[in-house]
């Protein structure tokens, strides 16, 4: 297939800058690859004054595989690589820095970690259980050094001001204490570097007269800001991106800078590729129209090179057990019409989106490919203490079951009083013999247990919820650990949900235990190639599959709870859009009516699909 009119005006763009929107599906890759050919065939450029830059190593091996297809062996000086692999190569050069400098993800967590550990948190309305906490202190930190911030003006709203602000210059004098640079230390040191010698910028601009970024919606302000400099005086710079897939804010990534780059570069040229090559018309035209409800972004009117086929589905199920039952109807109805299981993608907003899913694909031995670790509602707490007060309402006295739920509402049961091997009622009346108060506790706690036993699983987690007391323990250990009590709560609803249809406790059990075979039994078999791809939307971004399933496109979470600023909104609308997009030929989304009980209305994104903005 030979290049359309757009794709040549980029390819064959002299010099100076120039912005190349390209939507999804338009050939980007083709396009860069075939510009660098046109540079050093056509208007004779040194592959080494050539530098392609995008945001990871993954992309940027992959765009050098692509031109050396295009190019062949007489290309390869051109330098391919990150922003980082770049800028660390430009301070190694300055500094003689080697990998003893660098600090790894994995050891700065754990020295904010450390630092963390000298303040109080307990007044932080945000999550701060330890497994979200540090890294999304450790994000805060890297956006305020990715866009550029003074510290000493910098408002956390998370966080506090003063504490974040004394977290933040702690975790920098202990790097400078011990001669680390972290990730966003590159780009700052490099930018520092530029301003400070402008002889040791002139031989670096020297050297690479030709810039090409990819993914440009992604760049930060830092990035930026040295790319810019580099480029300068002949301002070669050619930046290749979709503004409407700018989805990586929580890393500091601005679509505004695209938009600021014609502003920057009042003469440069602006080329839309606006041809989809991947989606058939439906798909596009329904991106197109939620997209467009977007206010800040540039204005584009795809075309579609495919004829329109199926409408976009959207399908309305009752709960996330039905949405799971249509998703397996569907995957075997395509899978038998051959659409290969690796052209099958579910996609959702975060991985617990994907629990009740999973749980069915596993069931029905489906294979699938997960890159999260989700953690299995039958692995929570919550349903380990359901079990325990299952089987002591059954009649079965494991110590380890009183053990554990003894003060599972507060009962004031001291260890003391479990430590000898027998554990039962009448042990613990005897050791509180002299306690009528505690008797009183310990026949509260056996007729509580009665009065459960014989009733369905529903409605003995009910009884122990509302009557034992339980729903008051989780309001309790939620504040004490700094937990969101609507997270745990939700994730214990979900287990009662899928108890409905379960009629004795002894069934519930067995479903439970058998249910965690399956996912351990999955843990250690390695998943064929052939398998469904099950993908966050960030995860699935520069991804394609013939058939692609949105599943919980439901309020709260497309766009995620979360999200309040008109800002925050335009990105998780951009997010659906990436999503959307990744379709070839059948997009289906899908919304609940009701989840843990609690009814629930379609995503607004859905609602746009039919309303032109």
């Amino acid at each position: 297939m030979g290049l359309n009119q757009a794709q040549k005006r980029a390819v064959s763009h002299r010099e100076g800058p120039c912005l190349v929107l390209a939507g999804p599906g338009s050939g980007k890759t083709l396009t860069i690859a075939k510009r660098i050919e046109y540079l050093i065939r056509v208007h004779k450029v040194r592959p080494e004054e050539i530098l392609v830059i995008t945001f990871t190593r993954y992309a940027a091996g992959e765009m050098k595989e692509r031109f050396r297809r295009v190019m062949g062996e007489a290309g390869l000086p051109v330098t391919f690589g990150t922003f980082h692999g770049i800028y660390y190569g430009i301070l190694k050069w300055a500094y003689r820095l080697n990998q003893s400098n660098l600090l790894g993800e994995g050891e700065k967590q754990s020295l904010i970690k450390e630092i963390a550990a000298d303040f109080s948190w307990e007044d932080c309305p945000e999550d701060t259980a330890e497994k979200e906490f540090f890294p999304e202190l450790a994000q805060e930190i890297g956006n305020v050094k990715n866009n550029g911030y003074e510290i000493s003006t910098y408002e956390s709203r998370r966080y506090g001001v003063n504490r974040f602000r004394e977290v933040f210059c702690r975790y920098e004098e202990e790097k400078k204490k011990n001669r680390k640079i972290d990730f966003e230390d590159m780009l700052i040191l490099c930018r520092e570097l530029f301003r400070g010698r402008p002889d040791v910028l002139k031989k670096w601009q020297q050297k690479f007269r030709y810039i090409l970024v990819d993914e440009f919606q992604d760049i930060n302000q830092i990035q930026y800001d040295v790319i810019r400099m580099l480029a300068a005086p002949e301002d070669n710079l050619f930046v290749v991106g979709d503004d409407d897939q700018s989805v990586y804010g929580f890393r500091g990534a601005k679509p505004g800078i695209m938009k600021a780059f014609m502003k920057d570069y009042p003469d440069a040229s602006r080329i839309v590729l606006d041809i989809n090559y991947r989606s058939t018309a439906h798909i596009v035209d329904g991106a197109s129209r939620v997209i467009a409800h977007n206010k800040s972004r540039y204005e584009k009117n795809v075309r579609t090179f495919h004829a329109a086929e199926d409408t976009v589905h959207i399908q309305e199920v009752q709960d996330p057990l039905a949405e799971s039952s249509y998703i397996v109807s569907k995957y075997r109805e395509y899978t038998g019409q051959g659409v290969p299981p690796e052209q099958i993608a579910v996609l959702y907003r975060t991985a617990s989106d994907a629990r009740a899913l999973a749980e069915t694909f596993t069931e029905y031995q489906i294979p699938f490919h997960m890159k999260e670790n989700v953690e299995h509602i039958y692995e929570h707490f919550t349903c380990t203490d359901m079990e325990c007060y299952f089987r002591l309402a059954m009649g079965q006295h494991k110590r380890g079951d009183l053990v554990r739920i003894a003060n599972r509402p507060k009962r004031y049961i001291s260890r003391d009083s479990l430590a000898d091997g027998e554990a039962t009622y009448e042990s613990l009346r005897r050791f509180y013999c002299d306690k009528g108060w505690m008797q009183d506790r310990i026949d509260q706690f056996e007729w509580g247990m009665k009065m459960i036993a014989g009733k369905p699983p529903f409605a003995a987690m009910q009884y122990i919820r509302k009557s034992v007391g339980y729903e008051e323990f989780l309001k309790e250990y939620s504040a004490y650990r700094g937990l969101k009590y609507e997270e745990i709560a939700d994730t214990l609803n979900e287990i009662q949900e899928r108890a409905k249809d379960i009629r004795t406790m002894e069934e519930w059990l067995s479903h439970v235990e058998e249910t965690r075979q399956r996912f351990r039994e999955k843990k250690t078999q390695e998943t064929p190639d052939s398998a469904v791809e099950f993908l966050t939307m960030h995860g699935a971004k520069g991804l394609e599959y013939e058939v692609v399933f949105i599943i919980q496109g439901n309020e709260g979470v497309m766009p995620y709870k979360k999200a309040q600023t008109e800002e925050e909104i335009e990105e998780e609308r951009r997010l659906f859009y990436v999503a959307m997009t990744r379709a070839k030929r059948k997009l289906i989304i899908s919304y609940v009516k009701e989840k843990n009980g609690k009814s629930k209305s379609p995503s607004r994104f859905v609602g746009e699909l039919f309303i032109p903005a």
